[in-house]
């Protein structure tokens, strides 16, 4: 087991120095608290009009936008939303401790009973709008849920179908529903604030924060069970806020760094769209946020985010590596018209490759970099919102090719770590020195050690620093499970240290390079050991392969499962002149496409060693979404499933191989 590396620049020594009040130990009712009133007339939430039938605009208290428009409340405003839906819920017989879930996607209104049902001492556990009844059922049984926050009747509804094996006494719902007009259980949150309205007092907030402990349980929340059974991970509010006082240290606006560098405070915008249920976003985007006295926007849906971007114009960004795949995809589809149109692109991008990966630039290199940025960045900048200063990636690996091609274009995405366990944050790329290709060094106040006993010799000589599965250590890093002492004491070592179950490379100055998690290595039958996420990465900017997932356990080889790019498929077809079938089935047997596939995948086989070469492929039509259970909600591969879901294309693909 090998001890930590760290940076000796001086932006490492100013962090660690670094105090403000949004350091200082609280709870997370206390530090939002602490912001609004130091923020009051700052605007604290955007959100927009014409998505939803939203009750606390038909009980007056918010004012409707216009459809495709945004509103916004200072937090002052949202303070004293906060407050009165506290004291509804107080009104409903909420003990400090008891959990009370949230179903519903991301939008102001979660913010908000997030916070109130904090101030009121309950526990928020949360569930993923795309889980299945019986994922719902156990999430909220599991987790012993007396209460429910559902985002509208939709949802209202799954729920009542298994409510006769729930334990609720009460169920409230974001929008306005008829369904609350039939049931004394049942209550708007518009209904909810006048509630609160008609119990409230001044002191009240102030009180009920008094009573609670940073060491109190403040949500539970779950994993995304790619690997079995979700487990309930306990995060206390110190926990968290450890995360939020480590990433202010390194975000925050110390004096150390320029004037015109990204930093959380009071003057940044960002724009919220992955899930609150997940951690990450609910620790950066809105925790870290709101602690800063920042403005959070709320986009649409994630499918809109980019028109909301070019709408909000935001300072930063909090993503998944598949939604920067997803945005290079657009930029491919723009480049799309003419041979002149995709030279141009293709050049563009080889120069932004070659500008991330350079130290030093020559006259010719800086010309050429200055006529791409007019003809493809500047074009895709503004199309990004056009000053968006911080890129944030999280929740999964994303390819070092796919890193540098943003950073060559003006666009650094500051890739980090983290895990649920850890509340999340353990690493992120500081803006003073970012790396395309890792993942930052820890955070302060975060400590990891290496431990190398799983990982063969092999792999330990091809690596150039120490590898190991990498150990985490500090306030931030949960007690253990929800009702599971087995699982929490097979996560940490004897000495304490939490086992992230991912095989992490550390350089000589303290930053971590992501090699892959340890149950997904694959062991061959010759005895190799391959990891599939960098074969998987290198895929990450292909125009032929939309989604790939390396297989191959107890195989002599790996082969893949491809998804591939349908719409890019018809466009290389009409170019050629090729007739192919219409369905997708049909399309995906089609021996002309196989060999188009075929191509791509050994331009990227030259680039690994021979047992981590895909020797066969099958493509499949269905596209894999959290909707069809095949990601999770954020966007991460589930292996298992997608193996069940192909086991006789597998088995087939092996057995002719």
């Amino acid at each position: 087991m090998s001890g930590r590396a760290e940076p000796s620049a001086e932006w490492w020594e100013s962090e660690q120095e670094y105090d403000d009040a949004v350091i200082e130990a609280a709870t997370m009712g206390q530090s939002f608290e602490r912001s609004a009133s130091a923020n009051r007339d700052q605007p604290a939430q955007r959100y927009k009009g014409g998505i939803y039938d939203r009750s606390l605009v038909s009980a007056g208290v918010i004012d409707a936008s216009e459809a495709g428009q945004y509103a916004q409340l200072t937090y002052d405003e949202m303070q004293q939303i906060v407050h009165t839906l506290a004291a509804g819920i107080r009104t409903l017989g909420i003990e400090p401790g008891e959990r009370v879930a949230v179903f519903s996607d991301t939008r102001m209104e979660w913010a908000q009973v997030d916070f109130a049902l904090l101030m009121a001492g309950a526990v928020v556990t949360t569930v993923y709008t795309e889980s299945s009844t019986k994922q719902m059922q156990y999430l909220l049984s599991d987790s012993g849920a007396v209460g429910l926050i559902v985002e509208n009747e939709e949802l209202l509804e799954r729920v009542l179908t298994v409510e006769g094996d729930l334990d609720l006494r009460f169920l409230i719902v974001m929008d306005d529903s008829s369904l609350a007009e039939t049931r004394e259980d049942i209550l708007t949150l518009g209904a909810l604030y006048r509630r609160g309205e008609q119990n409230s007092q001044p002191s009240q907030p102030e009180t009920w924060l008094s009573s609670q402990s940073t060491d109190d349980l403040a949500t539970i929340i779950y994993t995304s069970g790619t690997t079995g059974q979700p487990k309930g991970v306990k995060l206390t509010h110190q926990n968290l806020q450890a995360n939020v006082s480590g990433i202010r240290k390194r975000g925050g606006p110390r004096p150390d760094k320029p004037d015109d560098m990204f930093v959380f405070d009071e003057d940044t915008t960002s724009l919220s769209f992955l899930p609150l249920a997940h951690v990450f976003e609910r620790t950066v985007g809105h925790f870290t946020m709101f602690a800063s006295g920042g403005t959070v926007a709320y986009a649409e849906s994630p499918e809109t985010v980019a028109e909301d971007i070019r709408k909000i114009r935001p300072d930063g960004l909090t993503s998944v590596p598949r939604v920067y795949e997803r945005i290079y995809d657009s930029m491919q589809e723009q480049a799309q018209g003419s041979r002149l149109k995709e030279h141009i692109f293709d050049w563009a991008l080889g120069v932004a490759r070659e500008h991330s990966q350079r130290s030093e630039y020559s006259i010719l290199h800086r010309l050429k970099h200055a006529l791409a940025d007019r003809l493809v960045y500047s074009t895709v900048r503004e199309e990004l919102g056009g000053g968006v200063d911080g890129f944030i990636s999280g929740g999964g690996s994303l390819s070092m090719e796919l890193s540098q091609l943003f950073d060559g274009m003006g666009l650094t995405i500051y890739e980090g770590y983290g895990l649920t366990e850890a509340a999340p944050v353990v690493s992120v790329n500081p803006i003073e020195e970012p790396r395309p290709g890792t993942l930052g060094p820890p955070l302060p106040g975060v400590e990891v050690s290496l431990d190398d006993s799983q990982i063969d010799e092999s792999r330990k000589q091809h690596s150039t620093s120490e590898i190991g599965e990498l150990l985490v250590r500090g306030a931030n890093v949960t007690g253990g499970y929800w009702q599971d002492p087995h699982a929490t004491e097979t996560a940490f070592t004897e000495d304490g240290w939490f086992r992230t179950g991912d095989i992490v490379e550390l350089t000589d100055d303290g930053y971590l390079i992501f090699h892959d998690r340890l149950k997904q290595l694959l062991v061959l039958s010759t005895g190799k050991n391959v990891a599939p996420e960098p074969i998987e990465n290198a895929f990450a900017t292909s125009d032929r392969v939309e989604q790939i997932m390396i297989i191959g356990d107890n195989e002599k080889f790996i082969s893949a499962l491809i998804v591939p790019n349908f719409e890019e498929i018809r466009r290389w077809a009409d170019r050629e002149g090729i007739r192919l079938p219409s369905r997708r089935e049909r399309l995906c047997h089609d021996k002309r496409v196989q060999r188009w596939i075929v191509e791509e995948v050994n331009a990227v086989n030259r680039r690994f060693q021979s047992e981590e070469q895909i020797k066969l492929f099958e493509l499949v039509p269905e596209r894999w979404t959290p909707q069809n259970g095949l990601l999770t909600p954020s966007l991460k591969k589930k292996r298992r499933a997608i193996v069940q879901r192909y086991e006789e294309r597998i088995a087939d693909l092996y057995s002719e191989g």
